[in-house]
């Protein structure tokens, strides 16, 4: 599994579509599915992206941290799965982004893909910029740092 990296800011027409960097593509099309899982964030104004691997991997998560039938299994599920849309890339390798999604996250004609590791996330470029401003402040204040232990 490839890891999402940078920062890529495309168009959007007016249907809806936009290209998904050629990056990104390359990492999701190490999997059968010929396209991407996209769901609102449920913290920010944002639009998450991931491969359906790591969709079955988040399942297997939530399905390991909480009885299958109780009321945070099913509430998380909702959100991560009742509202993922999959998406297959046209032969330009575009998407075409459902109207709720671009509403969610503010988009204009203009979005940033912003790669995560595992995931990415799809935001207005200038909400994004502000979010990047607060992350590095938080980082810094914190003290935030990795471990050294390998994993």
């Amino acid at each position: 599994m490839g890891l999402f990296l940078s920062t890529t800011t495309n168009k959007i027409d007016k249907k809806g579509r936009i290209s998904v960097p050629s990056a990104f593509r390359t990492v999701l099309s190490k999997d059968d599915f010929a396209g991407v899982i996209l769901f609102q964030s449920y913290t920010l104004p944002a639009i998450e992206g991931v491969s359906m691997s790591t969709m079955d991997m988040m399942n297997n998560r939530v399905d390991q941290n909480f009885a299958f039938f109780s009321n945070d299994h099913d509430e998380l599920a909702t959100v991560l799965f009742g509202g993922a849309v999959p998406l297959v890339f046209d032969g330009d390798g575009r998407i075409t982004l459902p109207q709720h999604f671009i509403d969610h996250a503010q988009l204009g004609d203009q979005a940033s893909f912003v790669g995560m590791g595992h995931k990415f996330q799809i935001w207005n470029p200038e909400l994004f910029k502000d979010r990047q401003k607060q992350s590095l402040e938080s980082v810094k204040s914190q003290g935030v740092t990795l471990s050294r232990k390998d994993t």
